[in-house]
């Protein structure tokens, strides 16, 4: 594949099921991922669909389309690291289709992601067929016929992730080809941001970078897609997602406690600090950090350039000015009032 904008290619029952982990893609060297940008924008309109058709969804991705005669366009962004793939789509209305004649001229044992970032898609796969709004997200097993219908012009991000990565962790996904993970769904909000990360057009990820992201974004999956398995009966690693994500919802809470998130997830306050130590942190650290990191981001946004120091402060959960002060100019070396003014 070529790095070109030109438009030319290169190339819950009674016992909730046990959620196992999964083992880790290798970390890459540091090198960031090159970028594939494919797009309609420099071929004559007469040709655009054509060029989509053969170039990029036989050729690459090896799907078949089918669009509106007139006003074609798309572009898509790309980028991959060893099993891997990350993309983002702009396109007019059309409609893909992976027939099981594809899937036996190259088997894909995947799964597909799927997250809507604008317009509306339809995708219809076994006997589902479920409509998928902005901000929900599709998981789709790449083993079987889908049809996906785009006609309304629109945007998503996609991932190809090896099936395995996400049925260890969330074996229920066996049971059928296609899955809505709407966009009210606990987790799903944080999967988004993931995904977001891994299929940003200006990215700086490292292939090792990717590959952690993509093990973050399988554990929210997971926990997005077993409501009915209760926090405490995760495996450990999901556990932490949870804990964490649970925590950075709540980070604003003076009142965010030890006790409090050890009582919403339904287990112990000794098993919440275990957990924060097999990621080499404290729970009073974690709060404490994080808190900052969203304060200096808040001091250095030009829409609240007029709000004053302490405000943010405790609008992101501190009570103690002098504490704040102290942990602030310990952390990032400087005042508040330095950092916020303090040149870019």
């Amino acid at each position: 594949m070529a790095d070109s904008a030109s438009g030319k290619p290169a190339g819950q029952s009674k016992s909730a099921p046990s959620i196992k982990s999964a083992p880790s893609i290798k970390s890459a060297p540091s090198v960031n991922v090159p970028v594939n940008i494919w797009s309609t924008d420099t071929t004559p309109a007469r040709e655009r669909f054509s060029y989509w058709r053969e170039a990029l969804c036989q050729a690459v991705f090896n799907i078949s389309i089918e669009a509106r005669p007139m006003d074609f366009s798309a572009r898509v962004v790309a980028r991959s690291a060893g099993p891997l793939r990350f993309a983002t789509s702009e396109t007019s209305g059309y409609q893909v289709v992976r027939t099981q004649r594809d899937i036996d001229t190259a088997p894909a044992d995947h799964y597909s992601i799927y997250l809507q970032l604008r317009g509306r898609a339809i995708i219809s796969q076994g006997d589902q067929a479920l409509a998928f709004d902005p901000n929900d997200i599709a998981i789709s097993d790449g083993r079987d016929p889908f049809r996906a219908d785009l006609s309304i012009a629109g945007k998503r991000a996609f991932a190809v992730i090896p099936r395995e990565m996400l049925n260890r962790r969330a074996p229920w996904l066996r049971d059928k080809p296609l899955h809505r993970l709407a966009a009210s769904t606990r987790f799903v909000d944080l999967a988004r941001h993931h995904m977001m990360e891994l299929t940003a057009d200006n990215s700086t990820l490292s292939e090792g970078g990717m590959s952690l992201l993509t093990e973050n974004l399988c554990n929210l999956l997971a926990l997005a897609s077993a409501p009915e398995v209760a926090p405490n009966r995760l495996q450990p690693e999901l556990q932490i997602e949870a804990l964490l994500a649970f925590c950075k919802q709540n980070l604003h809470d003076p009142d965010l406690s030890p006790q409090r998130v050890a009582d919403h997830l339904g287990i112990s306050v000794r098993t919440l600090h275990l957990r924060f130590a097999q990621i080499g942190e404290t729970f009073g650290r974690w709060l404490r950090d994080n808190r900052l990191d969203a304060v200096s981001l808040a001091l250095r946004d030009p829409a609240q350039s007029a709000v004053n120091i302490s405000e943010i402060a405790y609008r992101w959960g501190f009570n103690d000015l002098s504490h704040f002060n102290k942990a602030f100019r310990e952390r990032f070396g400087r005042t508040p009032g330095e950092w916020r003014h303090e040149p870019l």
